[in-house]
């Protein structure tokens, strides 16, 4: 508990004393995963902009590909019931674009469930600059279980 609380101390730093916008893109993003992994509901809300949006790309029943909507507090809500380390997305940052108060960033991911592989694909994150914070105004991702690099 200790260790992710120091952790926790050196994202929130790292968000508030990067030396550079991408750093600082890069630390939001991170923030969100450590979120994710600690189960953490709050620090999760707090990555996102009031009125984000998330998708995902699915094949419906009919099988033609869709962006399937998720509320951001139903995902919030869905990660807080989860104990921690259940849910590790691991990424890398492949792009990231900057032009004043608007970020986007693509990130190649493997995402674990339980430390068992579950899944891969691709996120791509527009950001806005809130009062000199980086916050996620959108998400979609791609989510597959083959040609996955882990």
């Amino acid at each position: 508990m200790k260790k992710a609380f120091f952790l926790l101390g050196v994202l929130i730093t790292h968000i508030s004393f990067a030396q550079t916008n991408e750093d600082s893109v890069k630390a939001t993003i991170n923030l969100l995963f450590f979120a994710m992994k600690t189960s953490n509901a709050k620090l999760l809300k707090d990555c996102f902009a009031d009125s984000a949006i998330m998708q995902t790309i699915v094949k419906d029943k009919e099988g033609k590909i869709v962006a399937k909507t998720d509320q951001v507090s139903g995902f919030v809500q869905q990660i807080a019931t989860l104990p921690a380390n259940a849910a590790d997305e691991q990424i890398v940052f492949e792009t990231i674009k900057i032009d004043g108060s608007l970020a986007t960033a693509w990130t190649p991911y493997n995402f674990y469930y339980n430390g068992t592989f579950s899944h891969c694909g691709v996120n791509h994150f527009v950001l806005l600059k809130v009062n000199n914070v980086w916050k996620i105004q959108y998400l979609i991702d791609t989510r597959r279980r083959q040609g996955c690099k882990q």
